[in-house]
């Protein structure tokens, strides 16, 4: 199984040393553990051994269940997508904006939610570790007292103490190994690295999920300069034209009303500027959150072109095979059932007899027998038990087979999830390619549409200097004038939007993060301050390899 050198060599070292450390009492001429019993206990552990990390596991192993994945993409025939896979590393560059790619970088190293996702990462690895730790001695301790008695004069042993009142003291240590005969532990192992493992996913997916949020937030606050634009456009039409009818209305060539038509389309206009000025800052608002900043300017940080983002005309989108080992959610997933199974194998191993070795050696002396408590590391008072011990829960009632039930049920839950999980990704992907084409065909249809309606306006606006037709015609050509250009610009963002979402569906993004560190430095220096983290702070032990 992955990392059985760890196991292996250092629960090998701790035999080898528990042992060398009876034959040195043993050599030492005191027979505190005779030859033969010591030979025996010493083959009956190794052959332990050998079955606890040989080939008894209880328990299933686990396998990738089947999910249903369909063969290509319901648009795979469009000629703007292709089914050639492609790097998603950084897919953002597909819309050539400078401004784009240093937020999406800035957002990398600065989100908080990615960092608090890089420490589960690390949290994971430690888990593991203890973990691991269970297969070698479970209880060792260091023991010591020292105490004072008052033995009673009517007590049966009263008689042969010299005192009744009298001190002892007592140091040594005791040790309890349970030997993973049936693999229960080594189950626990492979339950919490497949944990610690999809930990890892879960922050692919955040990195996923970041990448994609950033794009959406830079795209909306594009999309929304653009219609506080063309508002202000209109805004500027619109009070020339009221200025047209005011002129009329002085001269005497129009009514009164023609100036209330022009005045309320104007002050209508220009009571939407304050609407789109407020989502604006809301979403420039978010973008600092975002990007691990306080709600404030962002001019530095989008300076450059104002444009809404251009989508490639060709996106390469793969086949739906490929989000198996994409997605990171479906790999979350994937190493979730693997640890749950992986729990089946602990709750049956309590179904069978578990073998332990327990021992203790100590020091034990008293002044109540002509002796004295400084005498208490003298050879001649030491103690000491050992041997195996057996243990197994029997007349359960149940409760142990109902455990082992209740573990199955959890992971064919996880595998029903993982299937429902790849399911919905392919629909993602569909519902996103489905918005990101129809967006495209909407955009060319609004961008006719506005040339009609500024051909419009230009004719409406003549005929009404000539007095040819009222004003209302004047109206209805600037509203609908004004419906396209903020249509349209809507729409164009909607086609970056949609595509942002087609590269969140097919799991892009996250592979910015390989050959990095998921912790920062700053924050390792504030957890060193505070705690002993030896080498596990390096990538290379707390980043899990697939």
């Amino acid at each position: 199984m992955p990392g059985h050198d760890i196991i292996d060599s250092y629960g090998l070292a701790t035999v080898l040393y528990g042992f060398a450390g009876a034959g040195y009492f043993w050599d030492t001429g005191e027979n505190i553990i005779p030859r033969k019993i010591f030979i025996q206990c010493f083959l009956v552990i190794l052959s332990a051994y050998a079955a606890g990390w040989g080939c008894i596991k209880v328990g299933p192993d686990f396998t990738r269940p089947d999910a249903p994945v369909s063969a290509s993409w319901l648009e795979s025939r469009d000629e703007r997508l292709s089914d050639q896979p492609a790097n998603y590393r950084t897919w953002w560059h597909a819309f050539n904006d400078p401004a784009l790619n240093r937020i999406i970088d800035l957002a990398y190293r600065q989100n908080l939610t990615l960092k608090a996702a890089g420490l589960r990462v690390l949290e994971g690895r430690a888990l593991l570790g203890i973990s691991v730790g269970m297969l070698f001695p479970q209880d060792q301790r260091l023991t010591g007292s020292y105490e004072r008695n008052r033995v009673s004069g009517g007590a049966f042993q009263a008689g042969a103490l010299t005192q009744q009142i009298y001190d002892q003291a007592q140091a040594g240590i005791a040790v309890s190994w349970e030997i993973d005969f049936w693999g229960r532990y080594r189950r626990d192992i492979e339950s919490v690295r497949n944990l610690w493992k999809a930990s890892l996913a879960d922050y692919d997916s955040a990195l996923v999920s970041l990448t994609a949020d950033a794009a959406t937030f830079y795209i909306a606050i594009r999309t929304l300069e653009k219609r506080v634009d063309i508002t202000r456009q209109n805004t500027a039409i619109q009070k020339e034209s009221l200025g047209i009818a005011e002129a009329r209305y002085n001269a005497g060539t129009t009514s009164e009303r023609d100036v209330e038509q022009a005045r309320t389309q104007f002050m209508d206009t220009q009571a939407t500027t304050p609407l789109l000025e407020g989502q604006l800052l809301q979403a420039k608002n978010g973008l600092s959150v975002l990007l691990g900043l306080p709600p404030g300017d962002l001019t530095d940080l989008l300076s450059g072109t104002s444009d809404i983002p251009t989508p490639p005309v060709r996106v390469a989108v793969g086949i739906p095979a490929d989000l198996l080992r994409r997605r990171p959610d479906i790999r979350s997933t994937e190493y979730q059932a693997a640890s749950q199974c992986a729990r089946i194998g602990v709750a049956k191993a309590d179904l069978l007899p578990a073998f332990s070795l327990v021992g203790t050696f100590d020091f034990l002396a008293t002044d109540a027998l002509k002796s004295s408590t400084g005498d208490l590391f003298r050879w001649n008072n030491r103690q000491y038990t050992w041997g195996p011990v057996g243990n197994w829960k029997i007349l359960n009632y149940g409760r142990l087979y109902n455990a082992v039930r209740v573990e199955d049920a959890r992971f064919q839950q996880l595998i029903v999830s993982y299937q429902n999980t790849v399911l919905k990704a392919q629909q993602e992907v569909e519902d996103a390619l489905a918005g990101f084409l129809r967006s495209q065909e909407r955009a060319e249809f609004l961008a006719e549409s506005l040339k009609s309606a500024k051909a419009s306006l230009n004719i409406a606006i003549a005929q009404y200097r000539e007095g040819v037709a009222d004003y209302t015609t004047v109206i209805s050509a600037q509203q609908a004038l004004l419906n396209a250009q903020d249509s349209l610009a809507g729409t164009l963002g909607d086609v970056s939007r949609y595509l942002t979402a087609t590269y969140r569906a097919l799991g892009g993004g996250w592979q910015i993060r390989e050959n990095m560190d998921l912790v920062p430095q700053e924050t390792k220096d504030v957890m060193l301050e505070r705690t002993n983290w030896g080498d596990l702070l390096k990538p290379s032990v707390y980043i899990p390899r697939d």
